[in-house]
């Protein structure tokens, strides 16, 4: 038996409520399922950009991939990413953040 995971919607929505109180205003730049759809996270940084796929450990766990790479991209490369994930999962979300650093605006699992 699988274990009970959060509805996408609820969960994007507690990652835009954790991001406003961390001063990091967020945004969902596209909707995907409700229920089950997976997420993109774009963080946008002085910088650049980096963005950010969600992935599960080895042991089932949800965590998150630099998908873009380590370092910083151009804003152009990062959308490019973007559209490419989207053509290929239409029910994925898009999320973005204003961060400074790139880091994300709450606690996360990297993989």
């Amino acid at each position: 038996m699988s274990e009970a995971r959060l509805k996408t919607g609820l969960s994007v929505s507690a990652m835009l409520r954790m991001g406003d109180l961390a001063g990091r205003p967020g945004m969902v730049l596209r909707r995907g399922d409700a229920d089950a759809g997976g997420v993109l996270l774009v963080l946008r940084g002085r910088g650049g950009a980096s963005v950010l796929s969600q992935a599960r450990t080895g042991e089932g766990d949800m965590a998150w991939l630099r998908a873009t790479g380590e370092a910083a991209v151009e804003e152009a490369t990062a959308d490019a990413y973007v559209a490419r994930q989207v053509g290929r999962d239409p029910d994925l979300w898009v999320v973005e953040f204003d961060a400074p650093d790139l880091t994300p605006p709450f606690p996360v699992s990297m993989l």
